[in-house]
């Protein structure tokens, strides 16, 4: 050993070495053990300078070293360089400011390397909180879309894709009985069951938000195989589900769609499943229910129309016709029930059916009304100045939120002043359900416009509730028969016993508890001679249906009204 490395004492300079570094770092390794680690460095680069050749890799290493044994604060570097620099100082030797700075570069090469790693750490935790949802663990929505367009990418035209859309029912009242907490537990467990279910088959299922989850099923034969998944499903989230102390049921709905990845795209495959997904709840939850294209068709159809029919108004698309109500036993028109048909420019002719009900939906039926209510006035008007008193009444048909409408009254009255109509020659027609308001008690403004001198009729009398104590609180003056009872006296045998004279005994009881309330009843949908026939014999007023004839333009009760 020569006389430098001789005279170096190595235990006093670890010492100063930690005491200079110990405000500087957050070390991981502690008192004792720190002094050893630090004089081992000591000897590794007073080793490096006695020896021959000389190398400067040494001071690299424990550069490094400091830097993997948590050694790096902000001041680490210089006091170390201060403290080695003045306990390896060897006047005349050229080595030291090399070594030295060798371990610079290795400390510095260290501290990046591992400030990369731990950018590249949190990017991977950023991007992990990112593409999963922070409750159940699951990957969230943009993570499913990401694996749903690999799928899409890397699939051949005839490779099937599914995805099954899951809602849990009446999640809500889970939140608002028991606590948002709870629900959290529950959509937890929840969670894990759709992961259980799903990872044993080898699929992917996401959350998409709130109670709503999405298992995608790829690498598949047969719409088959999601059916059963989605079965699968039911059944486990079937067994009670232990939340926040309280045993919970739960049950979802499944909306499937299973199509080759060539005739679809990620973005109509997820649109078609949620359409799916409301079928299965429309349809009573707690079930599944597997896409059909030709029901959409029909549902954007219904759509289409929806959307067009203020438009449709606008220009004059629809138009009334008539059908005549007749006296029983004889051809006097004695009234008139206006019917609105559709021209619609590209499907032409549409009946009620198509879109009445779509205007009931919409709102729509209360502007449409309106509309039907002046124009039959209108006619009605027509028929008045050329008959006089034996022009038939105007019968127009009043939906359930048409009859709710605060403006009713009024917007009849402003109607009839408009036309110049007598009230007694309006008849308006509501089914038992329009007739009663939510206490169960006669509309006030049906009341009111019977004071006007309107006539109240109850329409299909016989298919509702049929409850004959309203009958009497009320303020209609006419029912109509539904043409379920009409359609019983078809055949003109009358042995006893036989449901043809039950038919008619029946008819012939409502007829007489109608006239004992000062009522007059019309039959609806007569259709022969014999259902005419047998309905004067019993005492009916008025008959309407194709016997006598079908809806027709005014012209054709014109000539009726003339003729007769």
């Amino acid at each position: 050993m020569d006389t430098a490395r001789s005279d170096l004492d190595r235990d006093a300079l670890a010492r100063r070495w930690a005491r200079a570094i110990a405000d500087a770092d957050h070390a991981s390794v502690p008192g004792a053990p720190r002094l050893e680690f630090l004089r081992g460095l000591v000897d590794r680069v007073a080793d490096a300078l006695d020896a021959e050749p000389f190398d400067a890799e040494p001071g690299r290493r424990v550069g490094a070293e400091l830097v993997e044994a948590d050694l790096a604060g902000s001041d680490t570097l210089g006091r170390t360089i201060e403290i080695l620099g003045a306990g390896l100082d060897r006047p005349g030797d050229g080595r030291q400011p090399f070594l030295l700075g060798a371990l610079a570069e290795g400390f510095t090469h260290a501290l990046w390397q591992r400030t990369l790693h731990e950018q590249e750490a949190i990017q991977g935790r950023l991007r992990h909180q990112a593409l999963h949802d922070p409750l159940t663990g699951l990957p969230n929505r943009t993570l499913l879309f990401d694996r749903l367009q690999e799928l899409f990418d890397a699939a051949r035209s005839d490779d099937r894709v599914a995805v099954c859309y899951v809602d849990l029912d009446g999640f809500k009242a889970v939140n608002d009985s028991f606590g948002h907490d709870i629900g959290d537990e529950l959509l937890v467990a929840v969670a894990r069951r759709l992961h259980e279910c799903v990872s044993r088959a080898g699929h992917f299922v996401a959350r998409m938000g709130g109670d709503e989850f999405v298992i995608l099923v790829h690498g598949h034969t047969a719409a088959g195989d999601a059916v059963g998944l989605a079965q699968a499903v039911l059944d486990a989230l079937a067994v009670a589900v232990e939340a926040g102390g309280h045993r919970l049921t739960v049950s979802a709905s499944i909306g499937i769609v299973d199509r080759p990845c060539g005739v679809t795209t990620p973005a109509e495959l997820m649109r078609a499943a949620d359409i799916t997904l409301y079928w299965a709840k429309a349809e009573g939850k707690r079930r599944w229910a597997l896409f059909d294209s030709a029901r959409t068709d029909r549902e954007v159809a219904r759509y289409e129309l929806s959307a067009a029919m203020p438009g449709a108004l606008r220009r004059g698309e629809f138009v009334l016709e008539y059908q005549p109500l007749v006296l029983c036993g004889g051809e006097t028109v004695i009234g008139a029930e206006a019917l609105v048909r559709w021209l619609h420019p590209r499907l032409g002719r549409l009946a009620p059916d198509r879109f009445v009900g779509l205007a009931e939906e919409t709102g729509m039926i209360v502007p449409l009304g309106l509309w039907v209510l002046e124009e039959a006035c209108r006619q009605g008007r027509r028929w008045r100045d050329l008959a006089g008193d034996a022009a038939p009444l105007i019968s127009v048909n009043l939906a359930v939120r048409q009859a709710q409408e605060p403006a009713l009254v009024d917007d009849v009255a402003a109607i009839l002043e408009r036309t110049g109509l007598e009230p007694a020659y309006l008849q308006l027609e509501l089914t038992e359900s329009a007739l009663i308001g939510p206490g169960h008690e006669p509309l006030a403004a049906l009341t009111k416009l019977a004071a006007m001198g309107v006539r109240i009729a109850i329409d299909d009398f016989g298919t509702g509730y049929s409850n004959l104590t309203y009958l009497r609180t009320l303020p209609v003056q006419a029912i109509k028969l539904a043409g379920s009872f009409v359609d019983g006296l078809r055949t003109p045998g009358r042995r006893p016993g036989h449901a043809d004279l039950a038919g008619e005994r029946m008819v012939a009881t409502l007829v007489q508890l109608a006239h004992a309330l000062d009522l007059t009843v019309t039959a609806e949908g007569v259709e022969t001679q014999v259902q005419a026939d047998r309905l004067r014999a019993v005492g009916c007023d008025s008959g309407q249906g194709f016997y006598y004839a079908p809806p027709g333009p005014p012209e054709r009760i014109t000539e009726m009204i003339t003729s007769g």
